[in-house]
């Protein structure tokens, strides 16, 4: 298949019928997993709570979806190309609508692990396939700049909705409620995406190497393992071999791509630099973000003392900056140009966790919410303008593949950061010096610490929260200036990669 790109007006064979309404249910997919995404981190002190997870047990389960994920993503948009994008997408909706329940009936910290790994697999499927079906259905690359917009907006709609939603739920009912709100989405996308969706596959795929499946899989789990448990524990001998192995995995994996006629994903892409420039931006920026938002309910709720619902409004200028950057990201970078708008936003992005050091424990508001909303815009502009980089790079036959590396690196950086900023929030906080009498508990983490005051006199229990609280917003900061010089990096590393990079402007004829 060959495609060209001609500055004429597109035909209405290009601009395929229905493609709008199309769009709206990949939006409830996207929603769908962002809603997940979010309100983890809100429920997360009822789930420590009830569940008594050890400081690592909780670090996992907030990273070993993304584990799971980074390592099957590549697998599962190529499966996508092959299977078909619609078919996959119904498939992993439906399977993410029933391990939700799962996750919301977990009684053990080893269950709750196993249900957020299964539903990795799971989500595994869902965005490849929403960007691979936007990619096949937007040919007019400003309509595809609009529409990838829009995605990213429902994206940063569902990181609003979420904590807002989850949070008027913890107030009413148990922590499991907020995971079972993916099902009414989840039931609306597969009934109503059966009809509205169109299918669309590579017509030449070759076949799905599982070798080359288990070798991504064991790659990116083996490294990204090594690296959060070295930042957690410090050196060891089993997780060097972890690491090693997920080295050899993910060498073999590539060496394997460069000799198959048709394989799992064409190592060549790489070779653009537009498209080696989006992904490595979209790691970094995540790496650099996310330990951060994933303490970042806490600190508003266990720190602050805020409920559950007014954390999660606390939250909202980040998902509004976020939807207004997005709706106009394509717009400004072809106005002014893709590294100056990706840069810029990045930058943006550093400078606001920058502001995020200087903290406290009674930190008012404005701060908060003015950095939250400077995040927002500056995430909107950068993911959004990288997401339309990767997919003008491609042809639409390997759309799947190629938006699976872009998720790739999305949920590789989420666990990195997780793992790095997040062990280094946990390393400082393990370290605090409580009153005599301290149960080890508090140690392990900052809601262990505040279900362990209220079992101490007042005046012990008032001067451990004080203790846990001050070291837990000490570990937050370093983390938030440690995020900042990332993103700042990222924003350098993009300025000298995407030069030259120009958003397409001719209609691409399939």
């Amino acid at each position: 298949m060959t495609r060209t790109l001609q500055p004429a007006h597109p035909t209405e064979a290009v601009k395929r019928p229905g493609r709008w309404l199309a769009l709206s249910v990949l939006v409830l997919a996207v929603l769908l997993v962002a809603v997940d995404a979010t309100v983890l981190g809100l429920a997360t002190p009822y789930i420590s709570e009830d569940l008594a997870p050890s400081g690592t047990q909780l670090l996992w389960i907030g990273d070993v979806y993304s584990f799971v994920i980074a390592g099957l993503l590549v697998s599962m948009g190529s499966l996508g190309d092959r299977v078909g994008r619609k078919r996959i997408l119904l498939v992993g909706a439906t399977a993410f609508g029933a391990i939700s329940v799962l996750n919301a009936y977990a009684h053990t910290p080893e269950v709750m692990i196993l249900a957020r790994a299964l539903l990795g697999v799971a989500g595994a499927t869902l965005m490849p396939a929403t960007l691979a079906l936007i990619r096949n259905l937007f040919h007019d690359p400003r309509e595809r700049s609009l529409a990838v917009g829009i995605w990213g907006a429902a994206a940063s709609a569902g990181a609003a909705v979420g904590p807002v939603v989850g949070g008027f739920l913890l107030e009413h009912f148990w922590w499991g409620s907020v995971f079972l709100i993916n099902l009414p989405v989840m039931a609306v996308l597969v009934v109503v995406g059966v009809k509205l969706l169109p299918e669309s596959r590579n017509p030449n795929p070759g076949p799905w190497d599982l070798a080359s499946v288990a070798l991504s899989l064991i790659g990116m789990v083996g490294v990204v393992y090594a690296v959060k448990e070295t930042a957690a524990h410090g050196f060891a001998w089993a997780t060097l071999a972890a690491g090693l192995l997920g080295a050899a995995a993910l060498y073999g994996f590539v060496r394997r791509q460069l000799t198959m006629r048709v394989p799992l994903l064409d190592m060549r892409l790489f070779r653009n630099r537009g498209f080696s420039g989006a992904v490595l931006a979209d790691l970094l920026t995540i790496l650099g973000l996310s330990g951060l938002v994933f303490f970042l309910s806490q600190y508003l709720q266990l720190v602050q003392g805020r409920r559950p619902f007014e954390a999660g409004l606390a939250e909202l200028p980040a998902a509004v900056g976020a939807v207004v950057a997005g709706l106009i990201a394509g717009r400004a970078a072809r106005r002014f140009s893709v590294r100056a708008v990706v840069s810029g936003g990045l930058a943006a992005v550093g400078l606001a966790l920058a502001a995020l050091t200087v903290v406290g424990q009674g930190t008012g508001y404005p701060l908060l919410g003015a950095a939250l909303l400077v995040v927002g815009l500056g995430a909107g502009f950068a993911f959004t303008v990288t997401a339309d980089v990767i997919l003008s790079s491609v042809p639409g036959e390997q759309a799947g593949a190629a938006s699976a590396v872009s998720e790739t690196a999305y949920e590789l950086g989420a666990a990195l950061g997780i793992a790095v900023l997040g062990s280094i929030v946990t390393g400082v906080y393990r370290d605090f010096t409580g009153p005599a009498g301290t149960p080890a508990a508090a140690h392990e983490s900052l809601g262990g610490a505040v279900e362990a005051a209220a079992q101490l006199p007042a005046p012990t229990g008032a001067a451990l929260l004080d203790s846990a609280r001050q070291a837990f917003v000490d570990g937050l900061t370093i983390a938030a200036g440690v995020g900042a010089a990332v993103l700042l990096a990222a924003a350098a590393a993009s300025w000298y990669l995407l030069r030259g990079q120009r958003l397409e402007d001719g209609v691409e004829h399939p």
